[in-house]
């Protein structure tokens, strides 16, 4: 039995502990008495950290991008292991197949020196990859400063850096290439792909331009500006994010285009014959006269050049569907009816789900006459103005 003690100020006090007689059995535990469990996965700051770069790698994720990317992942791999897959040297010599048609020898013929062709196009990738990529990192880094530095200042600084964009785009790109890569017996592929870069930039640069005068007028950009942040934390933490696609596209054309270039420098001869590349592969046909009947030796190098400008093609037409609202949501409905079962290509809705109309015995109804019973009316309007944005690119409005 437990007594209760009265305190000086008549409340009750707590009871006191009982002294004797039974007691109620008291479970005891050891450790820590939260049975909370503990957290599994990665941190919020590291599902963050990936959500960033799934978005910023979101560009890639269309059919379009994933093609031109396993078209390029192809020839990096000719690129990188050329000296184990290629079955000869690219300047061995077979003088008794010469100018042979593919065979189980050599698969892709052989050229009038008796020289493997394909070898000699494995070898080519090598060259024709390094300067593309290295010109379009050199032409995309000058057209990001200079770009986004005349979009971002104003006076007569914008005003500078925009004639020197417009003086490099009316600069005749392929005769001062051949005048700068003529003056060098035999010029490095750093050379050429400087070369490259410099009649290049401009085109990126006047968008990028153009594009960092739309945003430097955001709420965001302002804010930055309110609290003092200085000038490049603005350009490399507020802006550049957003200008992440734009720059992405102009680095895959600018890759194209010193690709292209390249292929022209060598097969006109201005690069010497040293620098092996699929110019290079035509140069010697033209020279040799295999145009029209040796074709094996300049077709497989024409569907390479081919090959890899629709690859950076595709890959720029996924990061344009990506940037492009119109492009994605054009893109995303005619995804969706491809799943419905509609032909995108047509401009009538489909009636599979009408059996009032699929009937030939009923007649059409009235345009003011009731819905029939079974017919979701909404859903039908809704397919009509999916169709509607499909073919025209523009959301449907009721007038």
């Amino acid at each position: 039995m437990t007594s209760t003690s009265t305190s000086t100020n008549g409340t009750p006090s707590a009871p006191d502990a009982p002294t004797s007689g039974p007691t109620s059995p008291v479970r005891t535990t050891t450790g820590p008495t939260s049975s909370a469990p503990a957290p599994t996965g990665a941190s919020p700051r590291a599902r963050s950290r990936r959500a960033r770069l799934g978005r910023g790698f979101a560009m890639f994720r269309n059919g379009k991008s994933l093609t031109g990317l396993a078209i390029l992942g192809f020839f990096t791999v000719l690129a990188v292991f050329g000296d184990l897959i290629a079955p000869y040297g690219p300047l061995d010599k077979d003088f008794t197949a010469l100018k042979q048609p593919p065979s189980g020898q050599h698969w892709l013929g052989t050229t009038h020196m008796g020289e493997d062709v394909l070898s000699q196009i494995i070898y080519g990738t090598r060259g024709v990859l390094v300067v593309g990529f290295v010109s379009g990192i050199i032409a995309t880094l000058v057209a990001v400063v200079v770009g986004v530095t005349a979009g971002y200042v104003a006076g007569w600084r914008s005003e500078s850096l925009s004639a020197l964009t417009n003086v490099f785009l009316v600069l005749p790109g392929l005769p001062l290439m051949i005048i700068v890569a003529s003056q060098y017996e035999n010029p490095s592929l750093l050379l050429i792909s400087t070369v490259l870069a410099i009649t290049g930039w401009a085109w990126g640069g006047r968008v990028l331009r153009a594009q960092t005068m739309s945003l430097r007028n955001r709420d965001f950009i302002q804010a930055a500006r309110a609290n003092g942040e200085p000038i490049h934390r603005i350009i490399a933490v507020e802006m550049l994010p957003n200008l992440t696609a734009i720059i992405a596209s102009s680095f895959v054309g600018t890759v194209t285009a010193a690709v292209l270039g390249l292929t022209t420098l060598a097969f006109i001869g201005v690069i010497p014959i040293t620098n092996l590349n699929w110019g290079t592969i035509l140069f010697w046909a033209q020279q040799n006269g295999a145009f029209p009947d040796y074709w094996w030796w300049y077709v497989p190098a024409g569907l390479c050049i081919a090959l890899l400008g629709m690859a950076l093609s595709l890959v720029n037409f996924g990061i344009d569907e990506y940037v492009n609202p119109r492009l994605r949501s054009a893109g995303e409905r005619a995804r969706a009816a491809r799943r419905k079962g509609y032909k995108v290509t047509s401009g009538v809705t489909t009636v599979s789900d009408r059996p009032d109309l699929l009937d030939r015995s009923v007649a059409p109804p009235l345009p003011d006459s009731p819905a029939p019973d079974g017919v979701d009316t909404s859903q039908v309007a809704t397919e009509g103005e999916d169709e509607e944005t499909i073919a025209t690119g523009w959301p449907h409005r009721s007038v």
